[in-house]
């Protein structure tokens, strides 16, 4: 049977995924022995990154608490991942309940384990799709049942971004993404970096997996933000991005960017 390009017989489990290498960083246990043998790899290479990669998902709730604050009632989760409590659903609706959310994620497994998370939830949809091709995902019949874009929305590209190469023309498929939101939509985006140390072991490691490491300086992927105004601290390392608790030990060097930003009226 395929559902959106993928079959059941298509999933690849015998090379590392990166949602399932980020699941086993955070202590998941959605993954296979060949993801944590390659996440093991990656924190030899790469010491901090059990702590930057929680780090980023702390950003994200941040982030998402501010736009729902800012009175956003839709979320496009873009390269969402494998279910991890607290997901996007849950931290949006401690502050309002009313809050719609559309998944995306281009791994038929994450799409399995969100659909059976999110079963019933009419104000939540889970869609097979790809980034890559930007114009599939806002056509998606379950975005559209879910997402009005004709209403503020906003846009969450975290951690995904840095799985595109130049190829891909991530800023062209961002850019697409963009101007299909109205005005007041903002922008949620976190992007891994070689800024602060050498990372070539560490992106050794995704050369085996189902997708690239590509990582990219400061000037970079503030580009990406081209056509947003970034909100206050514009991009930052993300354990300094609005923190409500004391940063962790050895922020300095956590590898991800992340920021904030508003379409303007």
């Amino acid at each position: 049977m395929r559902e959106n390009g993928f079959r059941a017989e298509e999933i690849d489990t015998s090379r590392p995924h990166p949602a399932r290498i980020y699941d086993y960083l955070l202590g998941g246990k959605d993954n296979y022995e060949v993801d944590q043998r390659a996440a093991d790899q990656l924190a030899a290479a790469a010491p901090e990154v059990r702590i930057g990669v929680r780090a980023n998902r702390a950003f994200l709730q941040r982030a998402v608490r501010h736009v729902v604050a800012s009175g956003v009632r839709q979320i496009l989760d873009i390269g969402t991942g494998l279910p991890t409590s607290p997901n996007v659903h849950e931290t949006a609706r401690e502050i309002a309940p009313d809050v719609r959310i559309a998944y995306v994620d281009n791994d038929p497994i994450v799409n399995t384990h969100a659909n059976a998370l999110l079963s019933g939830s009419g104000a939540t949809s889970t869609v097979l799709a790809d980034l890559r091709d930007p114009r599939s995902v806002l056509d998606h019949p379950d975005v559209r049942r879910v997402i009005d874009f004709d209403e503020p929305v906003a846009l969450l590209l975290v951690a995904v971004i840095h799985f595109l190469t130049e190829a891909d023309k991530p800023g062209q498929i961002i850019a697409t993404l963009r101007d299909a939101l109205p005005a007041g939509s903002f922008l949620v985006l976190s992007h891994a970096t070689g800024d602060f140390a050498d990372r070539s072991a560490a992106q050794a490691v995704y050369q085996q997996a189902t997708a690239t490491l590509n990582l990219r300086p400061h000037a970079e992927i503030e580009r990406f933000f081209d056509g947003f105004d970034l909100i206050e601290p514009g991009l930052a390392q993300v354990p300094f991005w609005r923190p409500d608790t004391p940063p962790p030990a050895r922020s300095g060097e956590i590898g991800f960017y992340g920021g904030v930003a508003r379409k303007s009226d």
